[in-house]
């Protein structure tokens, strides 16, 4: 079996100061646009759609308690962290962080989800699935509602207020000042 042979001498002159290293091509819009899902703390970016506890409890059995549990405790051998509780710990010895007692925003919980999950699937999941997601973990958190009915979208999203959001201390360099 050969050597794998080096293709350095195929690439055309490179010019590192101009940004040029001859290897790749520029993005599609497509290719940008299928990236470009970020949302903000204000929930700026949250995408249309809607998704109910109801959806959330049915879509959370079938996708996320493999990996963090159906009492949302987390499956420690898999590095699946719990989901909920630990209010109150963050200053003690053993700190709970989870998305009820550490993260500041509910868009931050959403816009994870959005990218991360499912571990097997990263970001296959729709905006409508996550919406769903996101309504029933909150609820189960006890930060949003358990009805059944209730319904979680951009909105509501942007209105949730999370435990933890005075926890945080504000940014002070000059150049990530708000716009």
């Amino acid at each position: 079996m050969e050597v794998p042979k080096s293709s350095a001498a195929e690439i055309p002159d490179i010019a590192p100061a101009k940004n040029v290293f001859g290897v790749g091509q520029p993005a599609t819009e497509e290719q940008i646009a299928a990236i470009d899902i970020d949302v903000m703390p204000d929930g700026r970016g949250l995408p249309e759609g809607s998704g109910t506890y109801a959806e959330g409890e049915e879509l959370y059995e079938t996708i996320c308690a493999a990996c963090h549990g159906s009492d949302m405790m987390g499956v420690a051998e898999l590095g699946a962290p719990r989901l909920i509780g630990g209010r109150g710990t963050l200053a003690s010895d053993a700190p709970v962080k989870t998305v009820e007692s550490y993260w500041p925003y509910a868009s931050t919980f959403f816009d994870y989800t959005h990218r991360a999950m499912p571990m097997t699937e990263p970001g296959s999941l729709s905006a409508d699935e996550v919406y769903a997601i996101s309504a029933y973990v909150l609820g189960k958190a006890g930060i949003t509602s358990t009805e059944p009915d209730s319904v979680m979208d951009a909105a509501a999203m942007a209105e949730v207020e999370m435990p933890n959001a005075d926890g945080f201390v504000s940014d002070p360099r000059p150049d990530v000042g708000e716009e």
